[in-house]
């Protein structure tokens, strides 16, 4: 049997060579994923950009600078978290990966999250809360909310992308990140006392 490192980096160079779409020959590079191995929270996204795609890292252009803001907001260190994508490879012209490009990526997404284990997985928009809880309920009905399936604990927020086109939302998607840093305290026993808390609460509802 082989050993976590030997299994994470199994996977990691499958997921590098992977042939099994038509996104494979249009990307520049794959992009697994980067974050701890053994992270309490794990961050999941719709699909790499640009920037990320060149880069073959998750997140680094203008709505990874978001999210990492959104994290720190909240007392979450980014390299903390393990970030990937429900899609490991960039779709032509940043569309939205295609039902059957979700489910052939799907398997190494189960074998991240068998490695991982994490805590919560928090799935940043749409196509990642579509994919994971198999629902085409509004992204304003499910951010913020918390969901069980088979054991594993998921929140739902807006993309960071939402923020950039819409100002007007990131103080919702600061309150959301606000409960999710929460939640995470509640499920890795390290709760944060109420007044801070309230604090936090009160920083962010300020004009």
């Amino acid at each position: 049997m082989c050993s976590n490192e030997d299994a994470w980096n199994i996977l990691r160079q499958e997921i590098l060579e992977c042939q099994q779409c038509p996104l494979s020959e249009t990307r520049t590079q794959a992009v697994p994923g980067e974050g701890p191995q053994k992270a309490n929270l794990v961050i999941l996204g719709e699909a790499p950009g640009r920037n990320e795609d060149l880069q073959g890292r998750p997140f680094v252009g203008a709505a990874g600078k978001l999210l990492t803001e959104l994290l720190a907001g909240a007392g979450i260190n980014r390299s903390t978290v393990f970030i990937t994508n429900t899609v490991k490879c960039r779709p032509p012209e940043n569309r939205p990966p295609a039902p059957r490009e979700r489910e052939i990526c799907s398997p190494f997404l189960q074998r991240q999250l068998l490695l991982i284990k994490p805590k919560i997985v928090c799935l940043a928009g749409r196509v990642p809360a579509e994919t994971i809880l198999d629902t085409s309920a509004s992204m304003s009905a499910m951010h913020g909310r918390e969901y069980e399936r088979e054991g594993q604990t998921y929140y739902v927020i807006y993309h960071p992308a939402a923020g950039l086109y819409t100002r007007r939302l990131i103080p919702t998607m600061e309150k959301d990140m606000l409960k999710l840093k929460s939640l995470l305290d509640e499920k890795t026993g390290q709760a944060t006392p109420i007044r801070e808390k309230q604090r936090r609460l009160n920083d962010f509802s300020r004009p």
